[in-house]
């Protein structure tokens, strides 16, 4: 199975532990991005794993690349040029104290990008799926045309598409994200969003849901993928569910709706090591179920079980095996030592 991802690898540059920006002087760099995340996760898996992008040709570029390599990513199909990696700055927080993301990504290479920079029908030989999240067209109307002609030659050569609508209100206004994406929502098989997505894009909310306090309505997220998918024919809407208790722990959850019945996952307590990255590890756990031909209720606990074990690890990318997380899947949640 083949899986092409397409968005923006950026430079990660992160204080260590839990420490405030500069409270010492290092800063970690490593490399992340919503579509990169997910290409990791599915070679993890063991599929064949396409990422799309475009980097500059000097040092930067090339560590970016070679930091999806190291895990078997296929980056022949990344474009090179321009002049910068783009760059986020997150300050992890702890108890009360919440994350802090600052973005530096303006003039990257893929925010400056054309049409003429992918050749989509070659890109999409022989695959079976196409991702892509609204991180990628919110980075400017060039990349809105990029994203479509994208789902075009996907539909064309039969591939499946799935959406994580990952609403950004640093990138665009919800009226932008609101009009780009209602279009490239037409091409998409299986939509994925958080509790607050629907709401900032589309403006359908769950009704009787305090998130910030804690109270998650299952009959309100019924009623999300169901008006989701009734307005622009997904095949399949998977909600996630997250209760933040504080920044350090926070329950973990998600449906799945299969245009016929809703399968609400087990909820899992979590104690956060590094939660970037966990809507992204939840997708690719997705992504591969609906792959190997999981049915709606073992997808929708593989996915949650993939995430859940993600806010364990440092960094964007999650690097777990398909049998640790059928394990954790299967009800064996101990965390007992493994010998």
């Amino acid at each position: 199975m083949k899986v092409v991802t397409f968005g923006e690898i950026m430079l990660r540059l992160a204080p260590n532990g839990y420490y405030r920006f500069f409270q010492d002087d290092q800063l970690q760099a490593t490399f992340g991005g919503g579509e990169a995340n997910v290409a990791v996760s599915l070679a993890n898996f063991g599929l064949d794993s396409v990422y799309v992008t475009k980097l500059p040709e000097h040092a930067i570029g090339q560590a970016a690349v070679n930091a999806l390599r190291y895990f078997g990513v296929d980056t022949s199909k990344i474009t090179r040029g321009g002049e910068r990696v783009g760059i986020y700055y997150l300050e992890k927080g702890a108890s009360q104290r919440g994350s802090v993301c600052i973005y530096d990504r303006k003039y990257s290479a893929i925010q400056q990008a054309v049409p003429e920079d992918f050749d989509w029908d070659a890109i999409f030989e022989g695959a079976d799926w196409f991702h892509f999240t609204g991180i990628t067209p919110a980075l400017g109307p060039n990349l809105v045309q990029i994203c479509r002609e994208a789902c075009i030659a996907a539909k064309k050569h039969n591939v499946k598409i799935s959406c994580d609508l990952n609403y950004r209100g640093k990138l665009w206004t919800r009226a932008e994200a609101s009009a780009a994406m209602s279009e490239l929502c037409r091409f998409v098989d299986v939509c994925i969003a958080n509790e607050e997505d629907a709401k900032d894009v589309f403006g359908i909310e769950a009704e009787n849901t305090d998130i910030t306090g804690g109270k998650l309505n299952q009959e309100g997220y019924r009623s999300v993928a169901k008006q989701l998918a009734d307005q622009f024919g997904f095949e399949k809407v998977a909600i996630t569910l997250r209760t933040s208790i504080s920044a350090n722990d926070n329950d973990w959850a998600a449906m799945l709706y299969d245009g016929n019945d809703y399968f609400f996952s087990k909820t899992y307590h979590l104690h956060i090591v590094d939660r970037v990255g966990g809507g992204d590890s939840f997708g690719a756990g997705l992504i591969y179920s609906l792959l190997t031909g999981k049915n709606s209720r073992d997808a929708i606990e593989f996915a949650v079980a993939a995430s859940a074990l993600k806010h364990s690890i440092e960094g964007d990318m999650n690097r777990v095996t398909v049998k640790e997380v059928e394990k954790l899947a299967g009800g064996d949640a101990s965390g007992r030592v493994q010998r």
